[in-house]
């Protein structure tokens, strides 16, 4: 593991994947794209709102994943102190706080003919919501002193201890009597979701993935880059 977390060999790495992982976030947005706003059908109950579905599910799905991914780099940060875990925890927060906030804004969207309401205080929705504010918390404490100064250890705490609420998310809809549907992809007896949809927010859900992918790789080789000038200017003074 330690031959990964070197930051030359990650700068060497990234700059061979980026190429691959755009082009893939262009080819699998364009195809999902039109597939989901104008091949796949609309629901049988909830009509043409449905296609909210194909940005709002793998929104959730990566703001979790984001955040997971955080706590486990921040985990790596604690115990062996490799620096690259961090500055990919510290990379990836912004975005997946974007993906958190595009969540919530499209689920009150969708939550609107659908309940009649733009927001009720359903589980689900919720421990979103407190997803959301544990990332501005862990982004905010990034910031709250000069880089020189910086003590990573505590943002790498709070990560960790807001990462119980990952499953709270997951299971709310099991655990509470929630208005929010169940799992229809992720789930025992298989998706129960036609595959006309089915293919679709897959096509979607890779290709954010993608743009996740893409976004915190150039955010951290430009954390690396910025370090790197940082002791180029220590030096020289």
């Amino acid at each position: 593991m330690h031959k990964f977390a070197n930051p030359a060999r990650f700068m060497r790495l990234s700059s061979r994947l980026l190429p691959w992982l755009i082009a893939a976030t262009i080819g699998l947005l364009a195809v999902g794209s039109y597939m989901a706003w104008f091949a796949s059908p609309p629901d049988y109950q909830q009509g043409e709102t449905v296609r909210i579905m194909y940005v709002h599910v793998p929104s959730a799905w990566l703001a979790m994943g984001g955040y997971t991914f955080i706590a486990l780099a921040s985990a790596v940060y604690l115990i062996w102190t490799h620096p690259l875990a961090d500055v990919l925890a510290r990379s990836t927060a912004p975005i997946g706080a974007a993906f958190a906030f595009i969540t919530l804004v499209t689920g009150a969207i969708w939550g609107k003919p659908t309940w009649g309401a733009w927001w009720v205080w359903d589980a689900r929705l919720t421990s979103m919501l407190v997803l959301f504010f544990l990332y501005v918390g862990y982004i905010a404490l990034n910031h709250s002193m000069p880089e020189v100064q910086r003590n990573g250890k505590i943002p790498a705490i709070l990560a960790l201890v807001g990462v119980i609420n990952i499953p709270i998310i997951k299971f709310s809809v099991e655990w509470w009597n929630t208005l929010h549907q169940p799992a229809s992809v992720f789930r025992a007896g298989g998706p129960t979701i036609d595959a006309s949809m089915l293919w679709p927010l897959g096509l979607m859900a890779g290709g954010m993935s993608c743009l996740f992918a893409v976004l915190v790789m150039l955010g951290a080789r430009t954390f690396l880059m910025q370090q790197k000038l940082r002791r180029l200017q220590f030096s020289a003074k």
